[in-house]
C-alpha cells in the first residue's frame, strides 16, 4: 500500500522534483508550492502571487538548496529552507509553462510553453539565448540530455518530438507520432484504436544520454535512440489503457516508470525488450486483440503483477500497481537509501510506494 503525504497542500498537485539530499518540493494548482523531508513532513509551503499553477519543480543538483519553480510565465528561484521570497525570478515565456529542464553543466535552464516555445535560458547571465520554435502547438516536455549540455529533446500536442542541437535553431530531428503510426499498422486494428490521437504528454532521458522515452495520449510507450544527428524508435507498445501522462527513468538505469489517465502505474525494464527486438527475426508483429484475466494486485500494491503478454505487444510490465487516481507526475527517488515511487495526481496529498525489489 503507498504511503500519503499530507498537510502539504489544499489543491490537486502538479509536479514533484527531489534534491541530492533528500529534500522534496511539490508544486500544485492555484500557486501552492511546498518542500517536504524525507519523512513526508512538510518543510515549508508558500503561495505565489496571481495564483497560476506551479507546474514544474526543479532542483539544483550543485546547490541542493536551490530550486527552480514555474508558475504561469514566470520561472521563479528559491531557496528551499526559506520560501517567503523568491531570490530571484525571470519572465522569458510568452505563456504557461509546463516543463523547466537544467543542462548537466547547469548554466543552461530550458523551459517550454503553451505557444510551443521553448526558451533557453543563461542562468548566469540571466539572458535568453535561445528561442526555439517548431511546435505548431503546446510543448508540453523538454529536457536536456545527460552527458550533453547543448543537446535536448522535446515532445508536444502536434504530436511531435524533436531532437534540438543548441549550436542551431532549428531541430536537427523530427517525428509525427500519429504519420509514423499509421505507416506501421498492420493487420486488423482493434475497435476505438484510433481514436485517441498521439498527442505527446512527457519526455524523459536516460542516464545514458542516448536513449529516451516519450508517452502519448494514444496510451503507447516509445523508446528511442539517438544516432548522431538522427532518432531511431527502437520500441512502441500500448502501455496504458488511457493516455500516458507521465514517463520517468530511474537514475542511473533503464527502468521505466509510467503512469496514465486510466489510474495505473507501470515500470518496463526497457533495455532488455530493446535487446529482445534487435534479436528478434522479425521487426514488425501484428497486434493480437487483448485477452481478458488480467491479475493485478489492487490497492496499490507494488508487487510484481502478472499481465497478458498480448496487452503491451509481447511486453510485459515488471510491476503494475492500481493507483486509482490520473497521475499528474510521477517521480523516481531514493528515500532513506531506499529506491521509491512517489506519484501527484487528482488529490491534493502525495502517495510514496517502495521498490525495494529492484
Amino acid at each position: 500500500m503507498a504511503v500519503k503525504w499530507t498537510g502539504g497542500h489544499s489543491s490537486p498537485v502538479l509536479c514533484l522534483n527531489a534534491s541530492k539530499e533528500g529534500l522534496l518540493a511539490s508544486g500544485a494548482e492555484g500557486g501552492g508550492l511546498t518542500a517536504w523531508g524525507e519523512d513526508g513532513t512538510p518543510l515549508g509551503h508558500m503561495r505565489f502571487q496571481g495564483a497560476d499553477d506551479v507546474t514544474s519543480v526543479l532542483f539544483s543538483p550543485s546547490c541542493p538548496t536551490k530550486l527552480y519553480a514555474s508558475h504561469g510565465e514566470t520561472i521563479s528561484v528559491l531557496d528551499v529552507r526559506s520560501l517567503k521570497d523568491s531570490l530571484d525570478h525571470f519572465h522569458v515565456n510568452e505563456e504557461e509553462i509546463n516543463c523547466l529542464s537544467l543542462n548537466q553543466t547547469e548554466n543552461l535552464l530550458a523551459s517550454a510553453d503553451d505557444s510551443g516555445a521553448i526558451k533557453i535560458l543563461d542562468v548566469e547571465n540571466k539572458k535568453v539565448v535561445r528561442s526555439l520554435k517548431r511546435h505548431s502547438n503546446i510543448c508540453s516536455s523538454v529536457a536536456f540530455r545527460p552527458q550533453r549540455p547543448q543537446s535536448l529533446v522535446s515532445c508536444g500536442l502536434d504530436m511531435q518530438v524533436m531532437l534540438w542541437s543548441l549550436q542551431k535553431a532549428r531541430p536537427l530531428w523530427i517525428t509525427n507520432l500519429q504519420e509514423d503510426e499509421t505507416e506501421e499498422m498492420e493487420g486488423p486494428q482493434s475497435p476505438g484504436q484510433l481514436l485517441n490521437p498521439a498527442l505527446a504528454h512527457s519526455i524523459s532521458v536516460a542516464s545514458c544520454g542516448n536513449i529516451f522515452s516519450c508517452g502519448a495520449e494514444d496510451g503507447k510507450v516509445r523508446i528511442f535512440r539517438v544516432m548522431g544527428v538522427k532518432c531511431e524508435q527502437e520500441l512502441g507498445f500500448k502501455g496504458h489503457t488511457l493516455g500516458v501522462s507521465q514517463v520517468c527513468f530511474l537514475p542511473e538505469s533503464y527502468l521505466l516508470l509510467t503512469g496514465g489517465n486510466d489510474g495505473k502505474i507501470m515500470l518496463w525494464d526497457a533495455n532488455s525488450e530493446v535487446e529482445k527486438k534487435q534479436k528478434s527475426p522479425t521487426k514488425r508483429t501484428h497486434r493480437k486483440k487483448p485477452k481478458r484475466g488480467t491479475c493485478t494486485k489492487q490497492g496499490g500494491n507494488t508487487d510484481a503483477s502478472v499481465t497478458d503478454e498480448e496487452e503491451h505487444g509481447n511486453i510485459l510490465p515488471k510491476l503494475n500497481i492500481e493507483h486509482g487516481e490520473k497521475v499528474n507526475w510521477l517521480l523516481g527517488t531514493k528515500i532513506k537509501g531506499h529506491q521509491n515511487i512517489l506519484v501527484a495526481d487528482q488529490t491534493s496529498c502525495i502517495s510514496v510506494y517502495p521498490l525495494n525489489e529492484f
